[in-house]
C-alpha cells in the first residue's frame, strides 16, 4: 500500500475527505484540522492500495491539491492491520500490475537529469567496460553493465512518448547523448594513457576474443535481446519491483558497445569502431520501441480495467 499525506486547504477538507472515503482501497483516514503552517491548511493521512492509487492522485490533482497544498506518497513497508487488508482486497486488479503516472513521471524526470553524478557513473562504466573488452574478460563487462546509469534517460523518452510531455524527451535525449559523448571521449583518453603504459595493445584489440566479440559483431539477437530487456526494464519500474533492473541492466550492451568503439577508434581499428556503433545503436532503439510499446500496453489495460471497475459499481448499485 501507499501512505499519503495531504496538505489541504480548509475550505476543500470536506471535498478531499469524501473523495478519499468513497474510493475503494482507502483506509486508515485521518484528519488533523489547522496543522499545516506552510502552505497553511490541514494535514489529511490515509493509506491506498497501489491499485487505486493512480486515481486517487489524479482526482487530487484536478481538485488543485497539488498547486494550493501538497501531495506526498510513500511506499508502505509493512502494515499489521486487518482494515489495510480488506482495503487491497477489495480494490481492483493486483498491486504488481498497477502502474503510478505520476510516480513515474516524477522518477524518470528525476533519473534522466543530466548530473555530474550521472556523467561520473557512465564514464567510470564505459572504462571498465574498456579493460574488459581488451581483456576479453566477461566478467568486467557484466560489472560495467550493472554499474552504468543509461536505461534513466531511456526510461525517461519512453514515458515522454506515452505521456506527451516533449520537456521532459528533451531533457532525457540531451542526457543520453552528452553522457555517452563525455563518456566515450575520456575512455579515448583512458585507453591512449593504458597504451602508453603498456597495459592496452592493438593485438590484444584485434585478436580472437571469443567472450566479448559479440559487443561488435551485431547480429539479429542484438536487437531481440535489447527488446526483451526493454520491456523488462520498464515493467521493473511500473510494478516496483526495482531488483528486476540489476538483471536488465546485464542484459544490454549499450556501455560495451560505446568502450569498444571508443577503444577501437583509438588505435584507428575503424571497422570495429562502426560495429560497435552498430551494436550501441541497435540496442538503444531496441531499448526505447520496447519500453514505450509496454507503456502503452499497460495505459490500456489500466483504462480498460478502470471502465470494468466502474461498470461493476454502476452495476451494484443498480443492483
Amino acid at each position: 500500500m501507499l501512505h499519503l499525506r495531504l496538505i489541504v486547504p480548509a475550505d476543500r477538507t470536506a471535498e478531499v475527505t469524501g473523495l478519499l472515503e468513497r474510493t475503494v482501497g482507502t483506509a486508515h483516514l485521518v484528519v488533523l484540522e489547522g496543522a499545516a503552517r506552510d502552505p497553511h491548511g490541514d494535514v489529511v493521512l490515509c493509506d491506498v492500495a497501489r491499485e487505486a492509487a493512480d486515481e486517487v492522485l489524479e482526482e487530487l490533482r484536478g481538485l488543485g491539491i497539488d498547486r494550493d497544498g501538497s501531495v506526498a506518497a510513500d511506499e508502505i513497508g509493512l502494515s499489521l492491520s486487518a482494515r489495510a487488508d480488506r482495503a487491497e482486497k477489495d480494490a481492483p486488479g493486483e498491486a504488481a500490475d498497477a502502474v503510478l503516472w505520476e510516480q513515474l513521471s516524477d522518477a524518470t524526470h528525476e533519473e534522466s537529469t543530466l548530473s555530474v553524478t550521472y556523467v561520473a557513473f557512465l564514464t567510470i562504466a564505459t572504462m571498465l567496460a574498456a579493460c574488459g573488452v581488451v581483456l576479453d574478460n566477461a566478467v568486467l563487462i557484466v560489472g560495467a553493465m550493472a554499474v552504468g546509469p543509461e536505461f534513466g534517460p531511456l526510461a525517461g523518452i519512453c514515458t515522454a512518448l506515452v505521456r506527451r510531455t516533449p520537456r521532459l524527451a528533451w531533457r532525457s535525449v540531451i542526457a543520453l547523448i552528452t553522457g555517452f559523448a563525455a563518456a566515450m571521449l575520456a575512455t579515448v583518453g583512458f585507453s591512449i594513457l593504458m597504451d602508453a603504459m603498456d597495459l592496452f595493445s592493438d593485438e590484444q584489440l584485434r585478436g580472437e576474443r571469443p567472450n566479448t566479440r559479440f559487443i561488435y559483431d551485431p547480429d539479429a539477437f542484438s536487437l531481440i535481446v535489447s527488446v526483451l530487456a526493454g520491456a523488462a526494464g520498464m515493467l521493473s519500474l511500473t510494478s516496483a519491483k526495482s531488483g528486476a533492473l540489476v538483471g536488465v541492466a546485464i542484459s544490454v550492451t549499450t556501455v560495451p558497445a560505446a568502450a569498444n568503439a571508443a577503444v577501437a577508434f583509438s588505435y584507428r581499428e575503424y571497422a570495429q569502431a562502426w560495429g560497435s556503433t552498430e551494436q550501441l545503436l541497435l540496442n538503444l532503439a531496441g531499448i526505447v520501441l520496447a519500453g514505450t510499446a509496454t507503456l502503452l500496453v499497460q495505459k490500456v489495460l489500466w483504462r480498460w480495467g478502470r471502465r470494468r471497475a466502474e461498470r461493476t459499481e454502476r452495476a451494484e448499485r443498480t443492483g
